[in-house]
Formats: structure tokens, C-alpha cells, sequence
């Protein structure tokens, strides 16, 4: 079976502390510490499980600057097999459509039987995904918590729905799917598998080779663009508990006391 999954650079929250610039354009960038989405992750270790269970080859792909090539050698030593870097100044700027649509062109440069990626990235809208399947007219299904090859043109997922529960699917090969956290344990990557990966060519594509008109991507073919970044002002009554963690939480008891809480 032939993988691809994509995968992207994005700050990392536990390493940073997220601040909005002064314009309010966007959040302040300089000496962020990245690293590859976590929903993607999971995405990578379900894709490397597939082809050790039934056989194929899992390609990373990244959508990004000359910086992204980092996160696609960091899930080749994971145990990707190939990595593809999608970049060129064209693509800034571009929105999930754009997104969508330069991995698209991608993905027809291929012949692959199953596309993964994370449930979202660090925008939070989760949209590429559905994107991509409905531009391929391939099947789509998203949050998927659980994967099973049944032959090979059909697999069968595992999709989180309202109350804990689950709905499961048997969908047609090839498809999308948004993979959601929790489906696996993804695999340590230690400094000698980042070294055994580190000469490895890695091809960058841009939009001449992928057959990409620059005005349908980046900032003129956005149809969503974003105007400004704010924190949302505290509403009355709000209140900020401080203190020791034992002060707070007796304070919080006898706020919940007060209220009719508890009794």
C-alpha cells in the first residue's frame, strides 16, 4: 500500500509562550521554537503500523519554507520511507483551499492508495483534509481513532462522535483521512535514526513543477484571509483566583458553596 501523509512546521506550545504582535496581525514569531504538528504524528505512526502489517512505502509531505524540511527528515527517522518538500514563495499566504490545492497537484504526480493527515494543525480549523478528498473526488472520513486494512480495496476506520461514542465505516480505496490523537502511541525518535536520515536528498517542488499557476495560490488565490488576532476582554464577573494551590482551591470551595455549587 502506498502512503502519503502530510505533515506540517508549527510552533510548539509547550516550548512557547504565544504572544500577539503589536499590529495584531499575527503572533509574535521571532525565537519560537517549532516543531511537527502533533496530529500529525499520530498520522505518521499509523501509516508506518499499515505498511509494516501489510507492506508499501509511507512518503512524508510538507507544505512550507526551506525550514519545513526539518520536520520531514524528523518523520523519516520516525520510519517514513521518502520525504517531499512542497515549497516556493508562490505558496505564502495561502489558505486551506491553497493548501489543498498544491497538495492535490502532488498527489497526481503520484499514484497513492491512502492520504493521512492530522485531524488539524496549529490553526485549528481542521479543513485541509476535506479539502483535498473533495478536490481528488476521493472518500473522506475524519477523527478517525481507529484503522483496520481489510483488503486491498477497502479499509475499515473508526470515527469519534457525540457522547464517547464511535461510528465505524468501511470505506473504498484510495481516500483521505484526518487522523485523530489517541489512535496509536507514535514512536520515539531518537538522534541516531535523525542522523541515518540526515544525507538523505530530500526533492523540493515547486509551482512550475507542479504545474501550479502562482495567482491560484498564496495571498491572491486566498478566499479567506486573516484581519487580525486579538484576546478576548474578561467578562463581568469574572474572577481571578490567586494564591498558593491550597489557597485556591479553599477559595474555590467557598465560591461553589456560595453559589449552591455544592453542599
Amino acid at each position: 500500500m502506498e502512503i502519503l501523509v502530510c505533515v506540517k512546521r508549527v510552533p510548539d506550545t509547550s516550548e512557547n509562550e504565544i504572544e500577539i504582535n503589536r499590529d495584531g496581525s499575527d503572533i509574535e514569531r521571532d525565537d519560537l521554537v517549532y516543531s511537527v504538528n502533533e496530529w500529525d504524528n499520530y498520522a505518521v505512526e499509523e501509516a508506518i503500523q499499515i505498511r509494516d502489517n501489510v507492506g508499501g512505502s509511507v512518503t512524508v509531505v510538507s507544505v512550507g519554507d526551506e525550514d519545513a524540511e526539518e520536520v520531514v527528515r524528523r518523520e523519516m527517522a520516525m520510519g517514513a520511507d521518502k520525504g517531499i518538500l512542497l515549497s516556493d514563495n508562490a505558496f505564502e499566504g495561502s489558505d486551506g483551499r491553497g493548501i489543498a490545492n498544491i497538495l492535490k497537484a502532488e498527489v497526481e504526480q503520484g499514484k497513492y492508495d491512502l492520504i493521512l493527515t492530522g485531524a488539524q494543525a496549529d490553526d485549528g480549523a481542521g479543513q485541509v483534509g476535506g479539502m483535498l478528498a473533495a478536490m481528488l473526488n476521493w472518500p473522506y472520513a475524519s477523527l478517525v481513532s481507529s484503522l483496520e486494512v481489510v483488503d486491498d480495496k477497502t479499509i475499515k476506520v473508526g470515527r469519534e462522535i457525540a457522547g464517547g461514542n464511535q461510528e465505524m465505516n468501511e470505506i473504498d480505496l484510495p481516500c483521505v483521512l484526518s487522523i485523530q490523537t489517541g489512535i496509536n502511541e507514535p514512536r520515539y525518535v531518537g538522534i541516531r535514526g535523525i542522523r541515518k536520515v540526515a544525507s538523505i536528498d530530500i526533492p523540493v517542488h515547486g509551482a512550475g513543477d507542479l504545474g501550479i499557476t502562482p495567482e491560484s495560490v498564496g495571498e491572491s488565490g486566498a478566499r479567506v484571509k486573516r484581519i487580525d488576532y486579538f484576546r478576548p476582554e474578561l467578562g463581568e464577573g469574572a474572577e481571578i483566583l490567586e494564591g498558593s494551590t491550597d489557597e485556591i482551591i479553599e477559595k474555590l470551595t467557598e465560591l461553589l458553596k456560595a453559589k449552591g455549587g455544592i453542599k
